[in-house]
């Protein structure tokens, strides 16, 4: 059954303990760190060309602050394993309002940050959803308060020289090591309530995490280019 964007009838993914908490993840030895708990020196405004990075960093995390702007890599990336831990903020609100934030593959195709632990929202707009797209098979979510962690693969869209699209972008995702995307055909860019096609873009271009007002953390973020 089709359903329209962030529809509340479609169903809610099923529900799954994703086991115990196996604690910080050691980056390969072909990893490039984008965070090391230590600085944004990796990092500046993906709003304001030039600007630094507005979000602080304390105690081996760097966390959201409202207001500040999305902030992206300085270093730019296309075909990608990509390694993030979050951690959700004490619950404040529901729904969408509630431990919102994105990392953005290229800047372009979002996979939703959310605390979807015991909170219903939109199943396109649920954690581990690529936004407005496809929900998660299932939900592994740990309670607020708790890291958890993203493993993407993402392979970037292919264009022709005069613009056309030869080849889809594609997402396998891992979430708290559950399976949650299984190698995804991405429809285009994503976008609020809008299925936006595809534009001919750079081959390779920054990550971004997004300030959607809730402080959310991050730390352990580390990317390894696919040959």
């Amino acid at each position: 059954m089709e359903y329209p964007i962030h529809s509340m009838d479609r169903p809610q993914p099923r529900i799954v303990d994703p086991g115990s908490y196996p604690g910080m993840r050691t980056p390969p030895s072909d990893a490039a760190v984008l965070f090391d708990g230590h600085s944004l020196d990796d990092w500046q405004s993906a709003d304001a060309s030039g600007m630094p990075a507005g979000w602080k960093v304390t105690d081996g995390y760097m966390e959201v602050v409202a207001g500040t702007g999305n902030i992206a890599t300085k270093g730019v990336f296309g075909d990608v394993q990509l390694h993030v831990e979050f951690m959700a903020p004490p619950v404040q609100g529901d729904g969408q309002a509630r431990g919102n934030s994105g990392v953005f593959l290229m800047g372009i195709y979002e996979v939703q940050v959310l605390d979807s632990y015991r909170n219903p929202t939109y199943a396109d707009g649920a954690v581990g959803a690529i936004y407005g797209q496809f929900p998660p098979l299932v939900n592994a979510s740990r309670p607020p308060g708790e890291w958890q962690t993203y493993d993407i693969v993402f392979h970037r869209p292919r264009f022709e020289a005069t613009g056309g699209l030869t080849s889809p972008a594609r997402m396998t995702i891992l979430f708290n090591g559950v399976l949650i995307q299984d190698n995804v055909v991405l429809t285009g860019p994503t976008a609020h309530k809008q299925r936006p096609a595809y534009t001919k873009h750079a081959d390779r271009l920054p990550l971004m995490l997004q300030d959607h007002g809730n402080p959310v953390r991050f730390r352990n973020i580390w990317v390894r280019d696919i040959p």
